[in-house]
């Protein structure tokens, strides 16, 4: 199936790019007619019954007693839930979103998308708030492969003809890339929206990247139809995936260094069941966002926090937007402060000989 031809495109605000995907809006049972209802009544089939029977063999039954196999039943699983699966639950956030502005030049893009391993990247204005599309790496080669076509005999001292009749010389990668023409369109969805209906919704509008979109227009995060089928048949990593390292790691010192994004359970899962925030992690699913909670403001680089039990967290990394990296440790005995009275009786015990001797400073108290 050929893709439509891609063509530039103002931002939202223009009404030039597709109508934003409300909630609901795919998946609609349009075959709940007269026709659907006689069938029901007469084979006495109940909405949500072969789901639920479904669930209960998932539920009741092991590999061994069913015909499904262990990936077979997972995946089954993760179907049954995706459900109630939303954007929210899905996207990346808005922090982790690799865009591009329009007026990249096209050699600055082609470094861009060699060095972030993307196929796909999000195109602004201005700002991130400010999309106008997205750009597919195809389309970058295919204007590239167009523009360095030889149509002619290029009076050249080369000896040899052009590999494949193309001469790259043809090609201006000072170009912005707003003037290159290949701009594709972009989904815009609310966070709220179920996952299942953006899926139905991508494969028939042929627009397999989406914006997630707050109440006031901000860009929230972003999905793609991979993430949305990562939910049924789990992380897919092809060849130019890197390795990630896991965002839990425990050190020698029995410390762990933990992403931020790195969920609370997965957290205390490594670490064990002494690590239980309670009710502050009601709200917030990742262990920067439990810090957040805890002092109320975007911690920053260097800060110790007070953990759950007695646990302290070090921020070890972080900008003015997030939190990126932590250490989590047992919290550390420190003495306890002096009293000004105790100051006084230690200065009060001190011999006259020993005034005139230097010696270690004494909680900060200066010998008289």
């Amino acid at each position: 199936m050929t893709a439509s031809a891609p063509q530039q495109h103002a931002p939202p605000s223009s009404g030039n790019l597709p109508v934003p995907v409300r909630e609901g809006e795919v998946l609609r049972p349009s075959a709940d007619n007269w026709l659907l209802r006689a069938i029901r009544t007469l084979f006495g089939w109940k909405p949500g019954s072969v789901r639920d029977d479904l669930q209960v063999v998932l539920d009741t039954s092991t590999p061994d007693e069913s015909s499904f196999s262990a990936i077979e039943r997972t995946m089954l699983r993760n179907l049954l839930n995706l459900h109630e699966q939303r954007i929210a639950d899905v996207m990346i956030h808005r922090a982790d979103i690799v865009a591009v502005k329009q007026d990249i030049s096209l050699g600055e893009l082609m470094v861009l998308f060699e060095s972030a391993a993307h196929s796909r990247f999000v195109v602004y204005n201005e700002t991130l708030d400010d999309p106008v599309g997205m750009v597919h790496i195809r389309d970058l080669l295919a204007f590239m492969t167009t523009k360095a076509k030889v149509a002619e005999p290029i009076k050249t001292k080369r000896k040899k003809p052009f590999p494949a009749g193309l001469d790259l010389r043809g090609v201006d990668l000072a170009l912005p890339l707003v003037k290159a023409n290949i701009i594709r369109n972009l989904l815009y969805v609310p966070p709220s929206m179920r996952a299942i209906d953006l899926l139905a919704q991508m494969q028939a509008s042929r627009l397999h990247l989406a914006l997630v979109v707050d109440e006031y227009g901000g860009t929230d995060g972003l999905v793609s139809i991979e993430d949305i089928v990562e939910q049924i048949v789990g992380e897919i990593d092809d060849e130019h995936d890197s390795t990630e390292p896991p965002s839990i790691v425990q050190q020698s010192d029995n410390s762990f260094i933990a992403d931020a994004r790195a969920s609370l359970d997965d957290v205390r899962a490594m670490i064990g069941d002494a690590f239980v925030v309670g009710e502050a992690g009601e709200d917030v699913d990742t262990l920067g966002g439990y810090l957040v909670t805890q002092v109320g403001r975007l911690p920053v680089r260097g800060e110790v926090i007070s953990g759950p039990g007695d646990f302290e967290i070090e921020v070890l990394d972080a900008d003015p937007r997030r939190v990126k990296r932590l250490r989590i440790g047992m919290r550390k005995e420190r003495p306890a402060a002096r009293t000004r009275e105790q100051r006084r009786r230690d200065a009060a015990t001190e011999t006259p000989g020993d005034a005139g001797t230097p010696s270690a400073p004494n909680d900060g108290a200066t010998s008289s």
